[in-house]
């Protein structure tokens, strides 16, 4: 009898062995499932939930898998490439382009036909699970190298629009200067708004699965998982609206700051071609570390994702089996919490 090796449904060209026990750590198998749950729910004739910016609005419509790789999942041609760069984002880069979280390719050139952004959320967090279930959000926490692939995706999406659309009449000396960004910060805002409305070309951006437990409880729910995804422009949106446009701030909040560091690229591509990305995000701190650009609670994303499938979720716990393959969990190294421990073991408080 041949032996079943562990697998993910659908990955069987990645750069990712995974009959690799080092395949499945956390950090591997929080953008690895979101792939491997995109090919699955492409077998089901599904589409994705997308989240867009269209006629001045924010609106969720649908996308299939095809569209937001880029190419069919069932192609032999298609290559995942995890934690690697989207090259053809470096023109916009001065240095080294950052990785991204999925890079997908063409197997027989190496092209790269899209780079996303991976998050994997719970739902609901801690600010949601005692609302009804159509209230329940999920937070989001988004990496500075996040917002240098937005700031590439929406100069590319520009194009040599980007020239018309950015506001060079915001003058500002010392960008590490709160108190003079701030008395700039609401037409920052507002032209990050403006983009938004103005430019119909959009692409896939940020690849965010939910998975679904009863509240609080680790247990899932028998309707857990789907698939959200954000278009760049509706992901700049959402910042812009985030943001803070109070001028008297006594500090930059990172929201804030995202949308300044967001403008600050886009401007210096409108300038210069291309910006330094390390330079804008150590340089504009503003007294905040840099360790993420920013987080948004569940009661702050259930606004922009609210929508049917994230009450009811399309796929059921019991087809997990199906996107797992080989017996990969029992390769799953899951961590330990002291507090999830304690709340699941009632019978120490008896």
């Amino acid at each position: 009898m041949k032996d079943i090796k562990p697998a993910l449904f659908g990955l069987s060209n990645s750069n990712r062995d995974f009959g690799n026990v080092d395949s499945w750590g956390k950090n591997q198998f929080n953008s690895s499932f979101p792939a491997s749950l995109c090919c699955y729910l492409a077998s089901k004739n599904l589409k994705a939930n997308y989240f867009v910016h269209l006629n001045k609005a924010f609106q969720c419509k649908e996308i299939s898998i095809e569209d937001a790789f880029g190419i069919p999942v069932t192609s032999n041609d298609i290559y995942f490439a995890f934690e690697a760069a989207h090259m053809p984002f470096q023109k916009y880069i001065k240095g080294s382009l950052p990785r991204t979280d999925l890079v997908i390719q063409k197997k027989s050139t190496g092209e790269c036909l899209r780079g996303l952004e991976v998050k994997l959320t719970a739902l609901p967090d801690n600010t949601t699970c005692t609302l009804p279930d159509d209230d329940y959000g999920s937070e989001i926490v988004i990496r500075p190298d996040t917002i240098v692939y937005l700031a590439c995706s929406i100069a590319s999406s520009l194009g040599k629009k980007i020239n018309s659309l950015i506001d060079e009449k915001i003058q500002i000396s010392d960008w590490s200067d709160p108190s003079e960004v701030l008395q700039h910060i609401e037409n920052i805002v507002l032209n990050l708004k403006r983009i938004a409305s103005k430019v119909d070309n959009q692409k896939p951006f940020l690849l965010q699965p939910v998975w679904k437990t009863l509240g609080k409880s680790p247990q899932l729910a028998e309707n857990c998982l789907d698939v959200f995804i954000w278009s760049d422009l509706s992901f700049m949106f959402f910042i812009s609206e985030v943001a803070s446009t109070n001028k008297d701030a006594l500090k930059i909040t990172r929201q804030t700051r995202t949308a300044i560091w967001l403008f600050k690229m886009l401007l210096d591509v409108a300038k210069q071609g291309s910006f330094d990305q390390a330079n804008i995000i150590d340089n504009l701190s503003y007294n905040t570390k840099n360790d993420k650009a920013f987080a948004s609670a569940g009661n702050v994303t259930n606004k922009f994702m609210r929508c049917p499938n994230l009450t009811l979720p399309r796929i059921q716990k019991s087809e997990i089996k199906k996107i797992i393959l080989g017996g990969g969990q029992e390769l799953l190294s899951p961590e330990r919490r002291f507090d999830a421990i304690i709340y699941n073991s009632p019978e120490l408080f008896l």
